[in-house]
């Protein structure tokens, strides 16, 4: 979703990147893509953070004619002023203190490739200047040379910033941004994506699931799904990982039925009485095991229920105790590997 502190160098072998999504906006949002991919020209695309902005510079790229060449990244914020310009350019050897031997730019490693520029709009003014003739004329100079250096690049840039507004009041190069923005690309919000978020979140369940080394899939219950649907998604798609994946490690079922949008909250803060969760059953419930209160809440229903919520607590308590694991589960019941799985798809809703 994001690029590294600095870049994620030159990427010959790639597979085309998943982009998932099926609603209006995202499907739209696909298609800008993939016309204007093909066109030799430089692209701009904006969004917010977490949208996927570098996600988009990929499929561009992969969708392009140079999709055999290099795709180069460079984010440009994790750089300083005075280190941007070497990045971006080369050096010569004894350029400045530490230039051991020429080193070249990532401008020269893309070339006949793509370079994505991502948070652009921290570019110094100066090393603006430098981009623009490259941009126009295809050449530039290393730090410390006075010879031209000529490459074939197409550029991809991206910010979450206002470039036009910036380039109003003239921290960011009129002419710049003129040449970058043949096509301007926005990146919908995951809040303008409601349909895709059951997609990703799937998505980023399976993914984790994996990790963990679990057999199945987790499934999201209806009523955290309703609450991610409800959520207004500051972070985006970045945001929407990390609520899943903390969700499907922290849960003791293949069902989520809860989900934490904010994990900075202190647990040792005392609550105030509003936030207090008072236990289901009467006083002295507290000081009970948990086996003793399953066991009362079972002696108070019909015999078919009752039996029912005895094997989805052992099935549940079983699987947690194997991490998930079905053939230990099943060994752990004393049942077969068949017998567990045909009990674990009669209750495969609440479990």
């Amino acid at each position: 979703m994001s690029s590294s502190s600095q870049d994620q160098g030159t990427n010959k072998n790639f597979s085309m990147p998943e982009a998932l999504g099926q609603s209006d906006s995202f499907i739209e949002f696909q298609e800008q893509i993939s016309k204007v991919a093909p066109i030799e020209r430089p692209v701009l695309i904006l969004g917010e953070r977490g949208t996927g902005k570098e996600l988009a510079a990929s499929r561009i790229h992969f969708l392009s004619k140079r999709w055999q060449k290099s795709f180069v990244t460079l984010n440009c914020s994790a750089l300083t002023p005075t280190l941007i310009g070497s990045e971006l350019f080369g050096y010569e050897k004894g350029a400045f203190t530490g230039a051991g031997s020429r080193q070249e730019g990532r401008f020269e490693k893309a070339s006949e490739g793509t370079l994505f520029l991502d948070e652009i709009g921290t570019i110094p003014m100066e090393v603006q200047e430098k981009i623009l003739r490259v941009v126009e004329y295809g050449s530039f100079e290393r730090v410390g040379s006075s010879r031209s250096v000529h490459v074939d690049v197409r550029i991809v840039a991206a910010t979450n910033v206002d470039l036009f507004s910036m380039a109003q009041s003239g921290e960011f190069k009129q002419d710049l941004l003129d040449r970058l923005s043949f096509e301007v690309i926005y990146v919908p919000p995951l809040r303008h994506r409601k349909e895709d978020i059951l997609v990703l979140a799937n998505h980023f369940a399976g993914r984790m699931a994996f990790e963990l080394g679990w057999e199945d899939i987790p499934r999201i219950s209806p009523s955290a799904l309703k609450r991610l649907e409800a959520y207004p998604w500051p972070g985006n798609i970045r945001e929407l990982k990390n609520v899943i994946e903390r969700a499907v490690y922290k849960s003791s079922a293949y069902t989520i039925k809860e989900v934490s949008f904010n994990p900075f909250i202190d647990p040792y803060e005392k609550k105030t009485p509003e936030q207090i969760e008072l236990p289901e059953e009467k006083p002295g419930a507290a000081d009970l095991s948990e086996e003793s209160i399953v066991v009362n809440r079972i002696l108070k229903k019909p015999f078919k229920a009752a039996m029912g919520e005895v094997e989805r607590y052992l099935l549940s308590r079983a699987l947690k105790q194997s991490r998930f694991n079905q053939k230990k589960a099943a060994h752990l019941l004393g049942l077969s590997y068949d017998q567990f799985r045909g009990i674990r798809k009669k209750h495969a809703d609440s479990i």
